[in-house]
Parts: structure tokens; C-alpha cells; sequence
């Protein structure tokens, strides 16, 4: 077959290993470590679901070299606890007997040890060490480390390296960037020392050369070594993208892939990981201007997950390998479809930090639109029906179509009733915001599955007692959603007024004033959205914080935008709507007017009860899912759809 991506699919060989093509799966933290931080019975599956997608390389994350230095909660590998060296030969299998090379990040926190705790006044018990003494801006102190603790790292790398050979990995990555130790050596932010280690760039390189010598000296000749950089630390004070170009110069001779991040964890966050307000691929330029100052292949990163793009990446010479990390948890076959030419089937990752956000929060690791992830040790295909029935799901929105689609993909017959004239439910409203217009395209592209798996959709059917009778489904799913809450304000129904939800139906209506009614998380992104077209945004909420309803990593990213582009009014609530606004009450009980000539109501969803108590006597199985059920978000919805048809 002709290939579409023929750079981004062609094989690629790193030290003696072969690659077969471009698209490697990032770092990623595994989804259970055990109390003695080994291998957990759920990681295994974790990182064998991108092998079987098709990814070239698989990275498992993070495993901490040195524990006495770094207490994180953290993967370890040493011969001393039982079973641990079992546990990654098990994880290394299960990677490369789907033909993808299995690589391991060795790797240090420095003075970020215990980022990831949930306990985060554990945290702050540890002993954070750094390359210098100081007090981090959370107050947490920091402790330089001595020479000899220094000498003990640097051999630790090696005789991890080793073990990790040992149990069936085939490259190593050495973490370099992102704030990390090593990073923190070679960083004049946080590098003040006056030995050799300190002081001039040839002594801030040291430690990092000593790391990867040390690495090489246990792998030996031909086992790829892969370092993982910042291009630039990108905040003021951090070394520039001049100076990641004279690192990674001076360093290629001892790795064979450089590997291009960007960002400092505490200073930069955002911009080693992209959220949806950034463009994909903001941080390419700085592989590719690495690229221009060394000889050996170049890796970059950065919310990569558009095939043309990373194949333009690739033909022009930007970069030699892509990187994803959060593409491959939406859609670990995404690989498996650019091979074969189908990438209108892939699922994009939404950029909504939920996957991000679990690991802080619960310890799991969870996806937003794809709801195996983290739980693959329960089944990861969706196994045929002993015996094949007739489903009928009621509403054509993200639950009930990964409902309907996941009936099918079980052999079920599915018939899909829509009361619109078009698939997507609440998803349609995202197309008016560019940032989360792959939250509209993931409707796009389940209406796309539905049609590939035969499912027999009927929009502008309302779905009725006396239809459901007429086809006697046998399994009846209820994904009949919300509707918007409009509160009983006077004028809530003049001209003036727009429903969030209908915003994209109704964008020519709004003027350059506006008042957005409801500070939750669709109201500020609408908000944002608003104020960065140009308009003049006032956001009103009766609470006393906005996004509630926002997981921990996406919100402070948000709150800055919202800060930027939008005037907030907490503890605010709205009395009446008149021509020059939203009159409100504020805590003090004073009235005020918040002037704009368009209000947008955002106040939040309310189950469509009415309709579920009518429909639910109409079949001898019934399920309720989505929002019908309880208003809740994305993940839930295709979590809850997933499993309803897994029941039948």
C-alpha cells in the first residue's frame, strides 16, 4: 500500500536497535506502585496497550535512581526487595512482545522529591536535595548535596541502567530536564556552587556528563541511551534555548537520541505540558533549532497529535522522532491507524489535564475519553456477547454513543434515537471555542465509529413509549442529558440574553460587552474565550471561587486566563436582567449593576428526569448514564457508557 506518512512511519535505528517508525511513547508515571515502590500488578497493561498500538518505543516513568536522596514515592529497581526486578522484566515483556522497543527514565526529583505524593504534607517532611542550598517558594527548604552523595548518584544511574538491561529493557532515557537533578546542575537558577560542579558551564555540564558516563559504562557499546532535556527553562533566570544548544552539543557524544522538552516544574508547568490554550506543537522549535547544532537524531514534544503535522515535522527536518504522551492515552492505537491510513478514526486527546490531575488527587491514572486506561489488567477489548440482543440507546450524545458503539462492537444490534438533527448532545456547543474544538471533533469522530460499526442512528426521532414498544429493545440504555438551568430573573428571556450551550448557534447576537452569568467551568472558558476575541468580559459568581468543578491541574491555568481576560465579581448574585446588564446583589446587599449589552447565562445543568421516568418501564433491562443520571463531565459520560453496554 502507498503510505500516507511515509517520514513519520519509516524505521529509525538508535545505537544497534531498530525502531519501526517515528511515533514513541512519552514518559508517563505508572498506574500503581507498591508500598515498597515496586512494579504494581496494573502497570504492566499500562504500558503494553501503546505497544500493541503501534508506538515504536514505549518509555516507562519514573524510576528513581537514588532513593535515599529521593524519597518520592516513586518506582525503584533494586535487587534487595523481593520480587522487584521480576516486576519490570514482566513490564519489559509486555512491551516488546507487541515488536515496540521497552525503554525506562531513569530519573532523580532533586529538590521536587515527593511532587507526586497524595499526602502532600508527607512532602513536606522530606529531605529535598538540590545542587545548592535554598528555600523553595513554597517554603519547603533545600539541602546541597555533599561530593560524596554526588558520587553515589552519579553511580547509581549506572548500576540502575544495569538492572534495568538486565530485565529486558532496550534503551534507557536519562531525565535531564524539567526542573529535575540533573536539570538542576545545569541550571543557573538553581546551580550557585563553587566546586567543580558549580560556577562556569563546563562545571554545571559535569554532573550530567558523569551521569551518562556512568550509564554508558554499565550498558555498554550499541544499548541506545536517550537524555531527556529542556531546550530552554523558559522563566527568567533559567538557561535560554542558546544554552540548550551548546548542552546538548556538548553532550550528544554520549547518548544516541536527544530527546527536547521544554520548561522548569515549578516556574513552567504549562509549558512543558500544553494545555488546550496553546498551540500543538509550541515547543518543536526548540528541537529544531537544536537540531541545527548536533549530529545525532532529535526527538521532540509537545500536545502532538495531528498526523499531517508530525509528518511535516519530520520531512522537513525539524525533528527526528515524535513524542506523545497524553495523544497515546486518548488513543493508544493512534500509531496502528497513521500506519494503515486511518486517522479520521482517531480519538484526539482533549487536553483537559484529567489524566494529569488523577495522579496527584487519587494515585490512578485515568483518560477522559478513554476509559480503559489505568484499569487495563480488567480487559482492554471489547469482548463478543454470548448473546446478541437487541439495544436501543436514547440520546445521541458523548454517553450514549460510546454506549451504542460499544453494544456493537459486542456483536449487539443498535439502534441509536437522536431527537436533534444532529449527533454530539453538549459536545456541539464546543465548536465555537477554538481551544476546545477537540471536544467537538471527539463527536465527530464517535459519529464516525457509530457509521463503521453499524450502528442504525435515527436523528430527529424523539423517542416515545409507543416507539420504544413498536422496537422492543431488549436492552434499553437512557442517555438523555441535561438541559440548561435558566434562572428566574426578570428579562432572562430578552434578545439580550444567550444560553451558553447555544452560544455557537447564536455567536452574531453577542456584542462587545459582555456579562457571563456563572462562574463554574463552562462559564469561565467561556469567559476566556470571549475575552481573548477582544471583547469587554465581566464574569459573575454568586460563590466565592470560581471552577469549582475544575480538576486541580487544569484550574490554574484557567484562573490565569480568566485573571487576564475577564473582570470577576464573586459573591455576586444576579437580581434582573436590563438592557445595560445584570443588576446584582453583592455580599454587602448592595444592588450594582454589571454593565454589558449581551448576558450569557451559564449557570449549570439540570437532569432531564421527565424524560428518563417516562421511557425507563419500556424494556426488561434499563441503564440511566450521563447526565440524565447525575450532571457530571466528559469522563463520567464515557466511562458510564462504556460499561452499560459491557453489562448487556
Amino acid at each position: 500500500m502507498t503510505q500516507k506518512y511515509p517520514h513519520l512511519c519509516a524505521p529509525i535505528t538508535l545505537g544497534r536497535v531498530n525502531f519501526r517508525n517515528r511515533m514513541f511513547s512519552a514518559p508517563m508515571g505508572g498506574t500503581d506502585i507498591t508500598a515498597d515502590c515496586c512494579v504494581g500488578p496494573r502497570t504492566p497493561g499500562f504500558y503494553e496497550l501503546r505497544a500493541k498500538g503501534g508506538a515504536a518505543a514505549v518509555t516507562a516513568s519514573e524510576l528513581v535512581v537514588h532513593p535515599e536522596t529521593d524519597a518520592s514515592h516513586m518506582f525503584h529497581l533494586d535487587l534487595k526487595t523481593p520480587g522487584c526486578l521480576a516486576g519490570w522484566t514482566f513490564l519489559a515483556d509486555a512491551v516488546a512482545r507487541h515488536g515496540a522497543v521497552p525503554s525506562v527514565e531513569l530519573s532523580h526529583s532533586g529538590q521536587y522529591a515527593g511532587t507526586y505524593l497524595v499526602d502532600k504534607d508527607k512532602k513536606k517532611g522530606l529531605s529535598q536535595f538540590g545542587p545548592s542550598d535554598w528555600v523553595r517558594p513554597d517554603g519547603i527548604p533545600v539541602k546541597a548535596l555533599t561530593r560524596e552523595q554526588i558520587a553515589d548518584i552519579v553511580k547509581a544511574y549506572g548500576d540502575t541502567a544495569a538492572l534495568a538491561r538486565r530485565a529486558g529493557f532496550q534503551m534507557v532515557m536519562v531525565h535531564a530536564g524539567h526542573g529535575w537533578l540533573v536539570n538542576q546542575f545545569l541550571s543557573p537558577a538553581f546551580n550557585h556552587r563553587t566546586d567543580e560542579y558549580g560556577g562556569s558551564f563546563e562545571n554545571r555540564l559535569r554532573f550530567a556528563r558523569e551521569v551518562l558516563q556512568s550509564v554508558r559504562a554499565a550498558v555498554g557499546p550499541g544499548f541506545p541511551i536517550e537524555l531527556r532535556m529542556s531546550g530552554a527553562e523558559l522563566f527568567e533566570g533559567g538557561y535560554d534555548l542558546s544554552d540548550g544548544c551548546r548542552i546538548a552539543h556538548t553532550l550528544e557524544e554520549l547518548a544516541d537520541l536527544i530527546h527536547v522538552s521544554a520548561g522548569s516544574y515549578q516556574f513552567g508547568f504549562f509549558r512543558t505540558h500544553l494545555p488546550m490554550f496553546a498551540p500543538h506543537g509550541d515547543n518543536v522549535h526548540l528541537a529544531a533549532e537544536i537540531k541545527k547544532h548536533v549530529s545525532k537524531p532529535v526527538a521532540t514534544i509537545g500536545a502532538l497529535n495531528d498526523p499531517a503535522q508530525m509528518e511535516e515535522i519530520i520531512a522537513s527536518g525539524k525533528a527526528d522522532v515524535i513524542y506523545m504522551a497524553r495523544a497515546l492515552l486518548a488513543d493508544p492505537e493512534l500509531p496502528n491507524k497513521v500506519t494503515a491510513g486511518r486517522e479520521d478514526e482517531i480519538v484526539r486527546c482533549l487536553r483537559c489535564f484529567t489524566c494529569m490531575a488523577e495522579r496527584p488527587t487519587t494515585g490512578t491514572r485515568r483518560c477522559t475519553v478513554n476509559p480503559v486506561i489505568g484499569r487495563e489488567i480488567e480487559g482492554t477489548e471489547v469482548t463478543p456477547a454470548a448473546v446478541k440482543k437487541n439495544v436501543v440507546v436514547v440520546g445521541g450524545g458523548v454517553a450514549g454513543m460510546k454506549a451504542a458503539l460499544t453494544a456493537a462492537q459486542r456483536g449487539h444490534n443498535v439502534t441509536l434515537l437522536e431527537k436533534t438533527g444532529e449527533l454530539g448532545g453538549i459536545l456541539k456547543s464546543e465548536q465555537a471555542l477554538p481551544f476546545k474544538y477537540e471536544m467537538y471533533q471527539l463527536g465527530l469522530t464517535l459519529a464516525r465509529q457509530l457509521d463503521l460499526a453499524g450502528v442504525e442512528v435515527r436523528l430527529s426521532t424523539e423517542a416515545t413509549p409507543g416507539l420504544l414498544n413498536q422496537l422492543a429493545p431488549q436492552a434499553l440504555i437512557l442517555a438523555v442529558g441535561s438541559s440548561p438551568i435558566l434562572p428566574p430573573l426578570p428579562g432572562i428571556d430578552g434578545d439580550n440574553v444567550v444560553v451558553v450551550n447555544n452560544y455557537y448557534l447564536e455567536k452574531d447576537k453577542v456584542a462587545d460587552s459582555v456579562v457571563v452569568l456563572g462562574g463554574g467551568l463552562a462559564g469561565c472558558e467561556c469567559a476566556v474565550h470571549l475575552g481573548m476575541e477582544g471583547k469587554t468580559v465581566h464574569l459573575v459568581e454568586m460563590r466565592d471561587s470560581l471552577a469549582v468543578d475544575c480538576n486541580i491541574r487544569h484550574r490554574p491555568i484557567l484562573m490565569e486566563k480568566v485573571d487576564r481576560f475577564t473582570a470577576v465579581h464573586l459573591e455576586h448574585a444576579g437580581q434582573r436582567i436590563t438592557p445595560e446588564g445584570l443588576v446584582c446583589r453583592d455580599k454587602e446587599g448592595n444592588e450594582v449593576l454589571i454593565p454589558g449589552r449581551t448576558v450569557i447565562c451559564a449557570v449549570g445543568q439540570r437532569s432531564n428526569r421527565d424524560t428518563v421516568m417516562a421511557l425507563r418501564s419500556c424494556a426488561p433491562w434499563v441503564r440511566e448514564i450521563g447526565d440524565c443520571s447525575r450532571v457530571s463531565n466528559i469522563t463520567n459520560a464515557v466511562y458510564q457508557g462504556y460499561h452499560a453496554a459491557l453489562d448487556i
